[in-house]
């Protein structure tokens, strides 16, 4: 039908709202131990800041804030786990300035403290 012709040219389109989502999804990838500037990121998509939300979120189900949140949290888990490194310093190398509100952000994504957790999932893996 015409209407999903319209839709398939929008996501394939590079101009098409959903492909400059993509765009962002994959600055925020390249880029997210650096702050996010949601207005500077909406100006290099070609985008208002309310349609980077809304296609944003279509296409990973949350909001450009928590998909870096979720990028800094998985690679501070790596980094622990694979590396060796303590939370404090994992947190910093993925962009958290202060320690304790790293520790609680973790807390809170993972379920257990960082120590805990990483501890728990080494043993895991161990076997």
């Amino acid at each position: 039908t015409g209407g999903q012709a319209a839709r398939m040219h929008q996501i394939s389109s590079p101009g098409g709202q959903v492909y400059r989502a993509i765009r962002a999804i994959e600055w925020v990838r390249g880029h997210f131990r650096e702050p996010l500037v949601i207005d500077t990121l909406a100006r290099e998509c070609g985008m208002s800041v309310s349609a980077l939300h809304h296609h944003f979120k279509a296409v990973t189900a949350m909001s450009p804030l928590q998909f870096q949140k979720q990028m800094r949290l998985q690679e501070a888990k790596r980094l622990m786990v694979g590396e060796g490194l303590d939370a404090a310093n994992a947190g910093f190398r993925v962009g958290y300035d202060d320690p304790s509100y790293f520790s609680r952000e973790y807390r809170r994504f993972f379920g257990e403290p960082p120590r805990r957790h990483t501890t728990r999932v080494r043993s895991e893996t161990a076997y």
